[in-house]
């Protein structure tokens, strides 16, 4: 593992890490934020996965997030949202190929060799980080923006136990009925919508739900909203009667504004069930 920038930052260390991904098949590269507890021991971990377009860098410098996380003594993991590098498969359009790999594990061409975010978020990134820095694996939660709101919420639903709380900014909550979902579903899966279902937070809600904590914030303004199908997963959260804060923000569209704005009440949210009992 290459280090590539370590900056003090609210009394801890904001650094950017470089290594090869056995998952993804090329380089990787990631953020972590560690608070200043971690010099004397493991620190809690909250992964924040970044929405089409986005690199590790865009939460990591825009979101605010890491001066909240410094007062609850978190460390934030921030993650790259695909495979990189000149022999990885691309696309034209920005929401297919790099920067868009939507956090599953892909099994067409041309993006099998490389396209393993699911494994990659899942299982390689968190023993990497575990191994490497001062993480208390058994205090995971999981947050993200638009299609990392999409990863969070997937993510967490199909690893029962492995994070003590779930939050979204934005999330693409309905794939299987949406643009923003169907083309890259069909692209990176094939067509068979049976496989497409665990990448849905709306159909896994109905089908399994999560045994825990769930904030969810949406700007009512958000321009995307008809991609996003908030309703969907309202729908799914009311008939399972699942645990769930759900909240449309009056004014707020789908930026980084919005994200910042709202990220001290999710480190919040986070810091409550990840130092409870």
């Amino acid at each position: 593992m290459e280090t590539l920038s370590e900056n003090a930052c609210f009394g801890g260390v904001q650094g950017v890490y470089r290594h090869a991904s056995s998952a993804c098949k090329c380089d990787m590269t990631f953020g972590l934020f560690l608070p200043a507890e971690a010099k004397d021991g493991p620190v809690p971990i909250l992964w924040y996965l970044s929405g089409l377009t986005c690199t590790h860098e865009n939460a990591m410098t825009k979101a605010g997030a890491q001066g909240w996380a410094a007062e609850q003594g978190i460390a934030l993991a921030f993650p790259d949202t695909s495979p990189r590098g000149d022999g990885v498969a691309d696309h034209e359009d920005y929401d297919l190929g790099q920067g868009a790999g939507f956090y599953v594990n892909a099994t067409q061409k041309p993006w099998a060799p490389h396209f393993n975010m699911w494994d990659y978020v899942a299982e390689e990134l968190p023993a990497l980080l575990v191994e490497s820095f001062a993480i208390d694996a058994d205090r995971q939660a999981i947050t993200g923006h638009s299609m990392g709101g999409h990863g969070a919420l997937t993510l967490a639903m199909n690893l029962p136990g492995r994070y003590r709380s779930v939050s979204a900014f934005s999330p693409i909550s309905n794939p299987i009925g949406a643009e923003w979902g169907r083309k890259q579903l069909s692209a990176y899966l094939g067509d068979d919508e049976a496989a497409w279902a665990k990448h849905d937070a709306s159909a896994m809600m109905k089908s399994t739900g999560f045994n825990g904590p769930i904030l969810i914030d949406t700007g009512a303004n958000d321009q995307f909203m008809d991609l996003l199908r908030p309703e969907a997963l309202a729908q799914a959260i009311a008939e399972r009667r699942q645990q769930a804060t759900y909240r449309l923000q009056p004014g707020y569209d789908h930026s980084y504004y919005f994200v910042s704005t709202f990220m001290e009440d999710h480190i919040t949210f986070h810091a409550e069930a990840l130092y409870g009992e």
